[in-house]
């Protein structure tokens, strides 16, 4: 899948603080929050390293991502993962022009690639 990445030097729940903020610079907020690690721990008994999901949105994008087609809504929110590595904290985001490549939504895509691309490069400022 295409995204975004970046490794920050920071632990997850610090990481995800500052993927907050950096979201809500953008316009986006989280409607969503998974802990993967938790679930797969509560239902399968597995452990493994932190693994986070948070579904973002930007009511605007969503808006007029809908309004140009309504099965716009399968792909809503956008995913961001974060992931505990060695060093710090794995943040990758999806690339909306990955999941929304239709004419109707194409110049959407690209604008909301490019906030969210701003999400990531703010992280790499904030670190």
């Amino acid at each position: 899948m295409r995204g975004f990445e970046i490794t920050v030097p920071l632990p997850l729940d610090d990481a995800d603080t500052a993927v907050r903020e950096a979201l809500g610079g953008q316009g986006f907020g989280v409607l969503t929050e998974i802990d993967v690690a938790a679930t797969l721990r509560a239902k399968l008994g597995v452990d493994r390293p932190a693994l986070r999901i948070l579904g973002a949105c930007n009511p605007h994008f969503a808006q007029r991502a809908l309004e140009a087609d309504p099965s716009a809504g399968l792909v809503l929110p956008c995913n961001v993962v974060l992931e505990a590595v060695d060093g710090g904290t794995r943040v990758a985001v999806v690339d909306p022009r990955a999941l929304m490549a239709e004419p109707a939504v194409a110049e959407l895509a690209e604008e909301a690639a490019a906030a969210l691309q701003r999400v990531v490069d703010g992280l790499a400022d904030a670190a």
